[in-house]
């Protein structure tokens, strides 16, 4: 195998074990596996090394688009250093969340990366007692200062989606929120208003009772019948919107010449959604790319991942579901 790929047998053993080469040799090694076919013994290689070549991933569901494609991206960049995924959802349950920790304890795997605070919050504790590295991302609450943490300025993001609607001209805006999930996100967009005078109260933000496409749906009807005069709706993530726009749709309004709505996430199906959702877009592929890479680097050190808290800047991607308010009077 060394000589297919050009390399030394040490190399080859070093790619096979898990442990951090080029990319370039990497490809190399991985592309001549594959040629031969080569199935490494890994139950005899975590007895000899004591690594399972294993990291678990925690998401709160996988029917969210946003943690499906954070799931894909993580696991294309664990097996791209020779690491496998052990998936488990939290279900936004502390108890259930804490019987998939005494699992994974049990199962034995070499780090642990947990998305979203819902659900995880209450088991801070346990997860800075782990006997392997541990880094949470998406992180929305009040950060822990004793694990890592890398995610997005949520609240910023929420200022994006305001300051862009506010500058339209919209003055008018309802609000449907995964509530206390987004608050964040909803604060940031009230800033945006309130720089410029302007306010977004209460009677204005409507909570989602579910949080899916049929949740948005009916936050969109109750934001629109309690104000027919609204001129655009800020959801806090993609889906609510979505479910949002059909609101708009069934009241027989059309978007965004009636309503504007702008969503929060920019999950791949919402570009080709007629019309394209404006949204404000989260660095996912960063995200995972800086949280894996902290993980595997304090797997190789055999040390604990230092404890910063690292923000990632949201950016807005507008597309044709917003425009300036419909002209009145």
């Amino acid at each position: 195998m060394a000589a297919r790929a050009g390399v030394t047998k040490q190399t080859v053993s070093n790619v096979v074990s898990g442990k951090k080469v080029r990319p370039e040799t990497l490809a190399k090694v991985n592309k001549a596996i594959a040629d031969l076919g080569y199935k490494p013994n890994l139950v005899a290689r975590s007895l000899r090394t004591g690594s399972t070549s294993t990291v678990g991933l925690f998401v709160p569901s996988v029917a969210n688009p946003f943690y499906s494609e954070v799931v894909e991206e993580v696991e294309n960049l664990l097996v791209g250093h020779g690491y496998n995924l052990l998936l488990a959802t939290t279900r936004d349950d502390p108890d259930y969340t804490r019987a998939h920790l005494e699992n994974l304890a049990a199962r034995s795997v070499d780090a642990l990366l947990v998305a979203c605070d819902n659900g995880v919050a209450q088991q801070i504790p346990m997860l800075v007692e782990a006997a392997f590295p541990v880094a949470l991302f998406a992180w929305e609450g009040d950060p822990p200062t004793m694990l890592p943490v890398v995610s997005i300025d949520y609240e910023h993001a929420g200022f994006l989606a305001g300051r862009y609607l506010r500058d339209l001209g919209h003055r008018n805006v309802a609000v449907i929120a995964d509530l206390p999930a987004h608050e964040p996100r909803v604060v940031g967009l009230r800033r945006a208003f309130a720089d410029h005078g302007l306010a977004i109260d209460d009677r204005k933000v409507f909570p989602c009772t579910r949080d899916d496409a049929a949740g948005g749906f009916d936050a969109g009807c109750a934001a629109l019948e309690a104000d027919p005069e609204l001129t655009a709706i800020f959801a806090t993530h993609d889906i609510l919107a979505l479910g949002a726009v059909e609101a708009v749709v069934r009241s027989g309004r059309r978007v965004p010449s009636d309503v504007s709505v702008v969503g929060f996430d920019d999950i791949a199906q919402v570009g080709r959604v007629q019309p394209a959702l404006t949204t404000v877009t989260v660095p996912k592929r960063e995200m995972a790319q800086q949280a894996v890479e902290l993980l595997l680097r304090a797997v190789d050190s055999g040390r604990p991942p230092t404890n910063v808290l690292t923000l990632l800047r949201p950016t807005l991607t507008i597309r044709d579901s917003s425009a300036p308010p419909r002209a009145t009077g």
